[in-house]
């Protein structure tokens, strides 16, 4: 694997350098965002600080979420839920708080590539072949990876999209969060699981329909009516 480290802190750069040699694989480093743009492309795994001189670290990850799909984690000293929210929200794969345990994030790295390796190889948890999936004005294309609301596509991430196809797939299934978070991030004790909670959020916010993801409260999700008012209504 050839990693790409955006890391402006030359100790903090040199330790996860060697430990990502130490398994093989090889590193080029970069301090600057524009560097950083300008790399990304050929670079198989990124792993990100946000704390970098010309441009903050968030705005940085939406811009290589533009033009690079390479699984993505940013590691990092802010760890506000805010920040860790955002990091999620724009495109990272998984958020790691510096300080860490270095072979906690090699662990996190390992289970990052293989969740994206089995995506790319066409073993994604969400179901593909299947007609399109209407609830109200809504359109779930499980085989084009397409939403459309009212007739006009919407752009989801693709982890939005595999929570949504999942629950659209089986639309009368409430899904438990555990089930949720082991088919679509491989883990379904996610340290992080509030990672789900903010897909859901983007969902909701971007399709502009709250009722499309029905919570189930104490349990998982469902997919929804749009027409409803509330998408947090969920059996109780």
């Amino acid at each position: 694997m050839h990693a790409l480290l955006v890391e402006d802190d030359d100790r903090m750069a040199q330790a996860l350098g060697t430990a990502l040699a130490q398994r093989g694989h090889t590193v080029r480093r970069v301090a600057r965002a524009l560097d950083a743009l300008r790399h990304v492309r050929e670079a198989e795994f990124v792993l990100l600080d946000l704390g970098l001189p010309d441009l903050d670290g968030i705005e940085l990850l939406r811009r290589l979420r533009t033009v690079c799909g390479a699984p993505l984690i940013v590691v990092t000293a802010r760890c506000e839920e805010r920040d860790i929210v955002q990091g999620l929200r724009a495109g990272a794969d998984d958020y790691v708080v510096k300080p860490f345990r270095m072979a906690e994030l090699m662990a996190r790295i390992d289970s990052v590539r293989r969740r994206t390796e089995s995506h790319s190889a066409g073993t994604a948890p969400a179901p593909v072949g299947g007609g399109p999936v209407c609830t109200g004005d809504v359109e779930v294309d499980l085989a084009g990876r397409t939403v459309t609301v009212a007739g006009e596509e919407v752009q989801l991430t693709r982890r939005e999209f595999d929570v949504l196809a999942l629950l659209a797939a089986r639309p009368g299934e409430v899904h438990s969060r555990e089930e949720i978070l082991d088919r679509i991030w491989g883990d379904a004790f996610l340290a992080a699981s509030r990672s789900l909670d903010v897909h859901v959020a983007g969902i909701r916010a971007k399709t502009g329909r709250s009722g499309l993801v029905r919570t189930v409260r104490g349990f998982g999700y469902q997919l929804g009516s749009p027409a409803s008012h509330d998408g947090r209504d969920g059996v109780r």
